[in-house]
């Protein structure tokens, strides 16, 4: 373990820090913590695909006054994580698997640092993916939270036998690093104006995360591999064969959700006994980056599960 940067962009309590950590595997990965010293336990917050740990700052900001401590972690190949590829804008990684050894990684430093228990799972997007395949683990979690995970991938029926066979011919023939059909090295908040945005309604959170991606490009992604497709498509679909974990659950998505397929999410939340589901209306992708109605509502709500299993 060391130190590593935390950058003034996250915008998060005071007296954040981070750290770099290895994985069992040897792959570095950074860790941001922001303390509580009177937290009623530590929310373990898995970012998205293409994020990294200042974007969360706020988020902190947020369970702090709820009394939580918080951990957030840049897994492998985004952020100031070790990236596997010659262009580290292609957001790669050879299997899903490899992201459970960033959080038996992300779990050590918690116990070690003796972090306020009882730990929570908070995640986003592909952060949900890899927190779902967690929770079935058997891990030291007591509740669960998802904004708008990625059980599933949204794309045009048609589209998805294609992306199956492509994504799995590039590892055959050894092209899985190459960026996925439609997409590039450009960063999407860098690349797409506010006007038609698919993350947020909110324009002063847009700007939030466009600011961070100015002030520090070293932390931010481009396109999937066809790889990293691969590997995707593999785990929703083995995920959605496995019963829902035996633990408190609470999941947020946007009625204008247009990155994560929404059927499975239904599906999963139809059949996770005593889970809550909410929809959160007209809200886009990024629940935690909507306007402050919909994040009030959203960390009140997260918040309230996790306290009612202490």
């Amino acid at each position: 373990m060391s130190q590593a940067p935390l950058y003034a962009v996250a915008e998060g309590p005071d007296e954040g820090e981070a750290f770099y950590v290895k994985a069992a595997d040897g792959v570095r990965l950074r860790l941001g913590l922001w303390r509580h010293e009177a937290a009623q336990g530590t929310v373990l917050l898995i970012p998205g695909r293409t994020e990294y740990i200042e974007k969360y700052g706020r988020a902190a900001g947020d369970l702090r006054l709820r009394g939580f401590a918080t951990l957030v972690i840049d897994v492998r190949g985004q952020g100031l994580a070790d990236r596997p590829l010659g262009d580290r804008l292609t957001g790669h990684v050879g299997n899903f698997a490899e992201y459970q050894l960033d959080i038996d990684a992300m779990l050590a430093f918690a116990q070690a640092q003796g972090l306020p228990q009882p730990f929570y799972l908070l995640s986003h997007s592909m952060g949900g993916c890899i927190a779902l395949r967690s929770a079935t683990r058997a891990l030291p979690i007591r509740a669960v939270a998802f904004s708008a995970p990625m059980w599933g991938i949204s794309m045009a029926a048609w589209m998805r036998p294609a992306a199956i066979a492509v994504s799995t011919a590039s590892r055959w023939f050894g092209f899985e690093g190459k960026y996925a059909p439609g997409t590039g090295p450009k960063t999407y908040v860098l690349a797409q104006a506010f006007q038609g945005n698919t993350l947020t309604t909110d324009p002063e959170m847009w700007a939030y995360m466009r600011r961070q991606a100015e002030a520090q490009p070293d932390v931010t992604l481009g396109g999937p591999s066809l790889g990293w497709l691969n590997a995707a498509l593999a785990e929703c679909h083995a995920l959605s064969s496995l019963p829902s974990p035996d633990l408190p659950c609470y999941t947020a998505l946007g009625t204008a959700e247009k990155i994560v397929d929404v059927a499975p999410v239904h599906l999963r939340m139809a059949r996770w006994p005593g889970a809550q589901f909410q929809p959160f209306i007209g809200a886009e992708h990024e629940v935690m980056m909507e306007g402050p109605a919909i994040r009030t509502a959203f960390f009140d709500q997260v918040a309230a599960l996790f306290k009612a299993n202490t």
